[in-house]
């Protein structure tokens, strides 16, 4: 039986000051031992594949592969000395597409992290990210049709196959929303991310924590990577405004929120950057990246993004030769001093301090760092609630939160932009005050650029 939504309507913390590294008000306990949120942060190595085929012949070398880069990964983990560790097998679209593969590797990596536990003591959970193959059609089709049922099985075969997390990046409202991100047309982006991702959200994940207590897993969360670091590359290489993908991060929150209001209990995948909000608002644990995961991408939030996680990742890396060794052994060990650090800082009673170092280092440096200052990340919290249940309402009231944030900063003297993204920010206010109070107005407006970009009934909205 699918689950209810449940709207947040208090903040789990008190105050901004309460929220820290490692600590989350609903630590959780998974795998063999593993407590995330409970008073240290723990690695959490994401690791993937050279090129190289995925098909039925090539199925052997496939799970040789993973099952040689898990056992380099967790001799590396005990070399180092940590107590626990988190692994994510993040599906490849093959791995989803045919739920047997995927389970088949699942089971390949829990075998070989239970013969660690077993014979190192090592503490260990498996993440299992499920891919959402369903965005190969176009327009997709979110709650109908063989790819939702397939990335469905999957979850299952995965569950039973030994996955102690299960997670995904789901893409509903994508369709949309790439295309309104490289217009710069923030009525398409409301829509996209106020409208049409949540409703994806609420069914989505009322399915995934039906099959997370069946199989008695734990359903960890999602990101709006398909949205928020989407416009993040695009502004790295100059194709968007810095402006727009910081205004963009913080509409990503009240999508992201969903999964937990629909059950999901974290900890929430690394490349959520708006994980810290739904943290504040809820509590559960968080999984984050920053530095240590310039292997995959670069980004300006490489210190800022660690002030709250509980788990720290390396976001992927693939399985190649480096001097220290393969890649994801070498990024085990690139982890555990990060986390060493932040985890001798609590001991030693200066967790805050680094904690503020890390925010004071980055704050400034782009718009985008400014929207996860822990203070923006508390008060965009409120402000959610304040909003009421309403999808689009919140997402609104993110964008107004967002551009304010911004146009303080510059005001403050501290931030400082190039005079095309000041004239981009002065249109984007002009879009978000001109943004309609109500959903069905809005969808009107954006129908007009959008309509034969999606299927209105796949999420569940009339013609």
């Amino acid at each position: 039986m699918h689950q209810v939504r449940t709207p947040a309507t208090t903040m789990a913390y008190t105050s901004l000051e309460e929220m820290i590294f490692g600590s989350a008000v609903k630590p959780l306990a998974c795998g063999s031992g593993v407590l995330i949120g409970a008073g240290e942060v723990i690695p959490e190595v994401n690791f993937t594949l050279p090129p190289m085929a995925i098909r039925e012949e090539t199925l052997p070398d496939v799970r040789q592969r993973f099952r040689e880069m898990v056992e380099r990964i967790l001799a590396r983990a005990v070399q180092q000395g940590l107590a626990s560790v988190v692994l994510e097998l993040e599906h490849l679209y093959e791995l989803t597409l045919y739920p047997d593969w995927g389970a088949l590797v699942t089971a390949d990596i829990k075998g070989i992290m239970e013969e660690f536990g077993q014979r190192y003591r090592l503490r260990s959970a498996l993440r299992v990210t499920v891919a959402d193959i369903r965005e190969q059609e176009r327009p997709p089709r979110m709650r109908t049709g063989e790819l939702f049922a397939t990335m469905l099985r999957a979850f299952e075969r995965c569950a039973d196959a030994g996955a102690d997390i299960l997670s995904i990046e789901s893409t509903g409202g994508k369709e949309v929303s790439d295309h309104a991100l490289v217009q710069g047309d923030m009525e398409g982006i409301a829509f996209a991310l106020g409208v049409l991702a949540p409703r994806d959200m609420e069914m989505l994940w009322g399915a995934i924590v039906d099959i997370a207590r069946r199989y008695k897993v734990v359903p960890g969360g999602d990101t709006a990577c398909g949205f928020g670091n989407t416009a993040m590359q695009l502004a790295h290489q100059g194709l968007l405004p810095k402006v727009l993908a910081a205004v963009v991060r913080l509409m990503t929150a009240p999508r992201s929120l969903v999964a937990v209001e629909m059950g999901a209990t974290g900890p929430l995948k690394d490349c959520g950057y708006e994980n810290p909000v739904v943290k504040a608002i809820t509590g559960v644990p968080i999984s984050m990246e920053g530095k240590s995961s310039a292997c995959a991408h670069s980004s300006p939030l490489g210190n800022i993004a660690a002030a709250v996680c509980d788990l720290w990742s390396n976001e992927s890396v693939q399985d190649v030769r480096l001097l220290g060794g393969y890649a994801p052994a070498v990024f085990t060990e690139i982890l555990a001093y990060d986390c060493r650090l932040m985890n001798t800082a609590l001991k030693a009673g200066q967790g805050a301090a680094l904690r503020d170092l890390f925010v004071v280092s980055d704050h400034f440096r782009d718009p985008q760092a400014v929207m996860l200052n822990p203070r923006v990340v508390y008060e965009a919290g409120e402000a959610i609630l304040q909003a009421g249940a309403d999808h689009y309402a919140r997402t609104r009231a993110m964008a107004q939160k967002a551009v304010a944030e911004i146009r303080e900063a510059l005001r403050g003297g501290n931030l400082t932009i190039e005079p095309r993204e000041e004239r981009w920010l002065g249109m984007i206010e002009d879009a978000v005050a001109d943004l309609p109070e109500d959903a069905d107005a809005l969808r009107q407006r954006a129908d007009m650029n959008y309509a034969s970009l999606y299927l209105p009934a796949e999420y569940g909205l009339t013609l």
